[in-house]
């Protein structure tokens, strides 16, 4: 009866979803473009996609008042990472469930003691957005902390495992299920994106006309696996699409920094850390000197707005007529990304699906206080070939144009 009664729930929270952006498909490098007229607010999204799963839910009598719910964000200030929590917040309120939130201010040892003083008070299922991405031990200490209270467990947006332990703490308990996005997909659809920019407007982009694009990278934090596959595919993907069309690879604009990349140190994928960036940058090379940087690809759209605000105050990215645009690409499609874009001061970025992540941990939720199985109902989302409890929600491009 239970498995019933999801179906009907699940089959319309889906449908919602879907409609909100997020698209499955069999291929993960299926690229989605999103125009602006049909971008939709992200709170409006979550709110439409809630009423939805409340409804049905209210229809086939659905009682979730088993479930004590808590949340655990990494931070509260990654934007990214905020537009979740408002679409999550608004499909738990829906639900009727009991939930709270917790800000774990980029720090695991805190993230770790919120966990244990919510177990302590009775939550049953936790929703954890760790801190130290990547790490096995971080993860397995919180899978072990909830399968000591028989608590289910439910990982999201950021690795719990790296690529040499595939499925280690994901089958290490039948309770825990982890939704998210395929690392490397952002990055091949953002180095895509921006080989095929370079390739229509190549002559527009060489400011000093001397054959090749000068970049830099705003790498968002060391050890976690975007932020490495986006760095890295990014430029792999660009590079192959640049030769395949006669024009040379990318150069990074510095020949002293063998990384080739510029990461925040705090790992917070901060604004602030690519403003300081990109403002010490364009005091050494600029069009003056013949060297200006021509190019810039950012981990995230909060790395974007930094360095597009430092572009702005040395008279680029105007978004006039007579001001010279600095391509700038970045990850998530932030409301203030689509209006950069909007606006003429950024090229594009790739859409990480806020409601389409909010809505299958809502699923999962459901299946929790119902006592299915965690990832009843999601299989219109893709599944990790090798991890079936590993759920991924599609990337997709934006740009603002049809």
């Amino acid at each position: 009866m239970k498995k019933k009664l999801m179906a009907v729930l699940l089959c319309v929270a889906l449908t919602a979803t879907m409609l909100a952006g997020c698209g499955g498909s069999d291929d993960a490098a299926t690229t989605d473009t999103t125009t602006t007229e049909e971008a939709t607010d992200d709170a409006a999204a979550a709110d439409d996609a809630a009423e939805e799963v409340t409804d049905t839910a209210e229809e086939a009598g659905a009682d979730l008042s088993s479930a004590n719910v808590a949340v655990f964000y990494y931070t509260y200030a990654d934007t990214y990472i905020s537009s979740v929590r408002t679409a999550l917040d608004a499909q738990l309120d829906a639900l009727g469930v009991t939930y709270q939130d917790y800000d774990g201010n980029n720090n695991q040892t805190t993230q770790n003691e919120q966990i244990d003083t919510a177990l302590a008070q009775g939550a049953n299922v936790l929703i954890v957005n760790i801190v130290t991405s990547g790490s096995v031990d971080a993860s397995q200490a919180i899978v072990d902390k909830a399968a000591a209270k028989d608590a289910y467990l439910i990982f999201f947006n950021r690795a719990v495992e790296d690529d040499n332990t595939v499925g280690q703490v994901l089958g290490s308990y039948d309770k825990v299920a982890f939704v998210g996005t395929d690392a490397p997909e952002a990055g091949h659809m953002q180095g895509e994106m921006i080989g095929n920019y370079l390739v229509e407007n190549y002559d527009t982009v060489d400011l000093n006309g001397d054959g090749t694009i000068s970049y830099a990278m705003m790498m968002g934090q060391l050890g976690n696996a975007e932020a490495i596959y986006r760095t890295q595919y990014s430029v792999e993907d660009a590079n192959a699409i640049l030769v395949e069309n006669g024009y040379p690879e990318l150069e990074y604009f510095d020949a002293s920094n063998s990384d080739k990349y510029q990461v925040d140190q705090d790992g917070a994928w901060s604004a602030t850390a690519a403003n300081n960036y990109m403002t010490t940058n364009l005091s050494q090379y600029n069009e003056t000197n013949g060297n200006m940087i021509e190019l810039v690809i950012c981990n995230n759209d909060g790395m974007a707005e930094g360095v597009i605000s430092a572009l702005n105050v040395a008279g680029y990215n105007l978004g006039t007529e007579d001001s010279t645009l600095i391509p700038v690409f970045g990850v998530d499609a932030t409301d203030a990304a689509k209006q950069l874009i909007a606006d003429g001061k950024m090229v594009g970025t790739i859409m990480q699906d806020a409601e389409g992540m909010a809505s299958c941990i809502s699923i999962m939720t459901q299946n929790a206080a119902t006592g299915a199985a965690l990832t009843d109902g999601t299989d219109t989302w893709n599944a990790d070939p090798e991890v079936s409890n590993k759920i991924y929600i599609p990337y997709g491009t934006y740009t603002g144009e049809e």
